[in-house]
């Protein structure tokens, strides 16, 4: 069998020790009850803290347990990831003529948290807080792919244009294709003629907490063979990166 990995097994004896202990420890107590170098030690909570699993005494500096562990397992707050996106995604908009869509997993489905029309001046009707089928679009394939412990598929996969994928076996296939590239694609799977582009947006530890998308009409997206067109996506993963940065350290 593989062997533990020493740095995570520390990690969790680091925190059982405070959660046992019952009050607040000095680096100095940490290090000798584990047996640990205090470097060691003093990275290993460091890397706890700026995660919000440990936190320190004002004034002793001594180390407690964090609020971050009672947050385990809770979804970010759509009112802090909208507001943490909404200058990337206006610029996003900006820069690539496409509507912008921010999904987190909602109700069997993804809610849209944040949407910004397309500047073509074209008519267009609000989608912030609506929930959109997973299936069907870019940013709840991609939420599928890259959340699977928050977004599961539907047992019915409904049509809604012909695009749409219904067959498991074939979602399963556009999941796994998903993973390998890294980004999510809709071809008129929701709105007939209309595509969408997805990436993750990923806090600390690479966990993925919304999709931002885009969407444009088809031939805006996609080459007349089918290939998506590399500058919107370019700027998609800029994009998300800029609002993965501006993640760190909040919660």
């Amino acid at each position: 069998m593989p062997r533990p990995i020493q740095s995570v097994e520390r990690a969790a004896a680091l925190l059982r020790l405070l959660g046992a202990a019952g009050r607040p420890m000095a680096l100095a107590e940490l290090a000798a009850a584990l047996d640990l170098h205090r470097p060691t030690a003093h990275g290993i909570l460091r890397t706890l803290r700026e995660e919000g699993l440990v936190a320190q005494e004002p004034g002793t500096g001594r180390y407690l347990l964090g609020d971050g562990l009672d947050r385990l397992g809770t979804p970010w707050d759509r009112h802090d990831l909208r507001a943490h996106a909404m200058n990337w995604a206006d610029a996003l908009a900006s820069g690539t003529g496409c509507a912008v869509y921010l999904g987190v997993p909602e109700n069997g489905g993804v809610g849209v948290v944040h949407h910004v029309f397309r500047p073509d001046g074209t008519p267009q009707r609000l989608r912030t807080n609506t929930v959109q089928p997973l299936h069907a679009t870019a940013w709840g394939l991609c939420l599928l792919a890259f959340a699977p412990a928050s977004a599961r598929a539907p047992e019915r996969l409904d049509g809604y244009t012909r695009s749409t994928v219904t067959d498991p076996s074939a979602l399963a296939a556009t999941l796994t294709e998903t993973r390998r590239r890294g980004w999510a694609e809709d071809r008129g799977g929701y709105e007939p003629g209309v595509g969408g582009l997805s990436v993750p947006v990923r806090s600390g530890g690479g966990l993925t907490v919304a999709a931002l998308g885009v969407g444009a009409p088809a031939e805006l997206l996609f080459h007349g063979d089918g290939r998506a067109r590399t500058d919107p996506l370019a700027a998609l993963r800029s994009a998300a990166g800029e609002i993965a940065a501006g993640l760190e350290g909040t919660r």
